[in-house]
């Protein structure tokens, strides 16, 4: 009774868990392409869109992709062999562990009139399939704690999804042992199904049972003899034999049988084998009521996922679909680390603590932002600057195991962070470049005010009004900003100009415009000039710095070997550290 209302309130809270998270497809927003679409149109659109895959020629695509990245997880292979192995291990056998064992009475034995749990080769398969869950579990730890991947971050939801199953089988192939060995447990089975009375018969059966079915008895001790034995082996059979294949095959509980042996007529004394049966059920329960809210979702997740985006393309599905598939891959995450690890920027991390940095990590933040949960300004600038650092090498989009579309998840959301209003320096620099060329698919204004916001917030702390029309003080130098750019070789060369406007006469920049001066500000020769003269804050505010497209021909043409390009580099860099160091101050 107690185990039916444990299993109904699991029951209950798994599936307010599966309709939450699923109901949080159509719900999330990632970016702000999918702040228009309510809720209605997306499950309109998701409805209609799995029809016309279904009834179409897409079908033939996604039998494919479910039989080869799913069941057989032939992405994963592709990567790493010692990680499918895994990962087959893990779920290959946890998954027929269930169906055969967890749910038997529903299906194996339908399917199986004769089934009983302690028959071959059920009862084989069923310690076959433990076996190859605990050979995964302890291949995970291994490599999470021992070969330690660089770069690998293991959370607590990895740490909880690992102890849960390693609970799981452990509890389980631990009562297995115990069973096997207890002398309470062959007495009622002995009471219920053998219909002997005489003592001797009764005592040939156990010696039978002592000698080849691994029982403990109080009483009875090998060597047996060899009638003995024969006489309980037919008694065996007459009874027990339906229902009772040899325990050997049970290869790890009878080998947990056998190291419990000397202690194991204390263990059956103590009702061990009772308190391991409460403790693999209620482990078994917990892990039912909250697979919907830990990491191993995504055994439901990542299937839809692949199947998802094997079809849905980007060209021509609707809007209200891709909103749904982006919230939908939030969940698909297995936070296996793959990405991060063939992340291009993830050395970045190394010397920026930053966990948004590597693509792993970046996905809590922004089902975060999706969800709608409030975060602090300073939340939501270390979130972007994470999100920003990306190279867009789509290297972690290709090496998905589960197909999520990295790449377009970070740009949705990168662009929903700047239409926050926070300034981002980022996008004055070449990691701005994908950004440039998908600014065709945004609103003319969303993508100038970023770039507008992040040069306000620099000329507004150079203070540029307060100099404008007044001579400018050459004494004292900034000495310190001269020092700054003096610890790059490079940018040290500025105090190498002479002022022949060379680097200006060349730039491609200056040229585009009929009055240079007025548009730009400073022209490359004047920012040597003052970069010399320690005038920082004309240095920084100048347009032209943020213009320069970087085609170094002003460095290739100097005639004194100044390294302008590098110049103007190392001058943004000290323009942003000022910046970002007073608005945290």
């Amino acid at each position: 009774m107690l185990f039916r209302i444990g299993l109904y309130g699991a029951l209950i809270i798994f599936g307010i868990g599966l309709v939450y998270r699923i109901s949080a497809w159509f719900r999330y927003k990632v970016g702000i392409d999918a702040e228009g679409i309510s809720v209605s149109a997306r499950v309109s659109e998701a409805i209609k869109g799995i029809l016309l895959a279904l009834f179409s020629a897409k079908i033939v695509t996604l039998l494919r992709v479910f039989f080869l990245d799913v069941v057989f997880q032939i992405r994963v292979l592709r990567e790493d062999f010692l990680r499918w192995f895994m990962h087959m291990c893990i779920y290959g056998g946890f998954i027929l562990l269930l169906l055969m064992h967890a749910l038997g009475d529903v299906i194996t034995s339908r399917l199986f009139p004769s089934y009983f749990s302690t028959l071959n080769p059920f009862m084989f398969l069923r310690d076959l399939f433990g076996a190859l869950v605990i050979v995964g579990l302890a291949i995970a730890l291994y490599r999470r704690f021992i070969l330690r991947i660089p770069r690998l971050v293991t959370n607590a939801m990895d740490q909880y999804a690992i102890i849960i199953v390693a609970l799981i089988m452990i509890s389980g192939i631990a009562l297995e042992g115990t069973k096997i060995a207890s002398y309470s447990a062959y007495q009622r089975m002995v009471e219920e199904y053998s219909g002997l009375v005489d003592k001797g018969e009764l005592r040939s059966l156990e010696a039978y049972w002592v000698e080849a079915f691994g029982v403990v008895s109080p009483t009875l001790q090998g060597p047996f003899d060899a009638k003995t034995l024969e006489q309980g082996r037919e008694f065996h059979e007459m009874s027990c034999v339906e229902c009772h294949s040899r325990p050997q095959w049970a290869f790890t509980g009878y080998g947990v049988a056998k190291i419990i042996g000397p202690v194991a007529s204390w263990i059956d004394r103590v009702n061990m084998p009772g308190v391991l049966w409460y403790v693999h059920i209620l482990a078994c329960l917990v892990g039912l009521a909250y697979l919907p809210f830990s990491k191993m979702f995504h055994i439901f997740a990542s299937p839809v996922s692949l199947l998802a985006n094997a079809v849905i393309e980007k060209e021509k599905s609707a809007p209200a679909n891709m909103a749904t598939r982006q919230a939908m891959e939030l969940d698909a995450c297995t936070h296996c680390g793959t990405c991060t690890v063939r992340c291009s920027v993830g050395v970045a991390y190394e010397e920026i603590p930053n966990t948004n940095i590597l693509p792993s990590e970046k996905i809590a933040s922004v089902k975060a932002l999706a969800s709608g949960k409030e975060l602090t300004e300073r939340e939501l600038r270390i979130i972007q600057e994470g999100i920003y650092l990306c190279t867009n090498c789509y290297r972690c989009t290709l090496v998905c195991p589960v197909g999520i579309n990295l790449q377009d998840l970070w740009f949705s959301a990168r662009e929903a962070l700047l239409h926050r209003g926070y300034p981002e320096f980022l996008v004055l620099s070449p990691l701005s470049f994908y950004r440039g060329l998908m600014r065709e698919d945004l609103l003319q204004r969303d993508y100038g005010e970023p770039l507008m916001l992040a040069r306000e917030a620099i000329l507004a702390e150079c203070d540029l009004m307060k100099m404008r029309d007044k001579a400018i003080p050459l004494t004292p130098a900034d000495r310190g900003f001269q020092s700054g750019l003096s610890l790059s070789a490079q940018a040290s060369t500025f105090s190498a100009c002479f002022g022949c406007e060379t680097c200006t006469t060349v730039c491609p920049v200056v040229g585009n415009y009929d009055n240079p001066k007025e548009t730009l500000g400073l022209l490359p020769h004047h920012i040597m000039h003052a970069c010399g003269l320690g005038v920082r804050d004309l240095a920084f505010g100048s347009n032209m710095l943020w213009d320069c497209i970087t085609c170094y021909q002003c460095q290739e043409q100097c005639p004194q070997g100044v390294g302008v390009t590098d110049v103007l580099y190392e001058l943004k860099n000290l323009a942003i550290k000022n910046v970002k160091e007073k608005m945290t101050h």
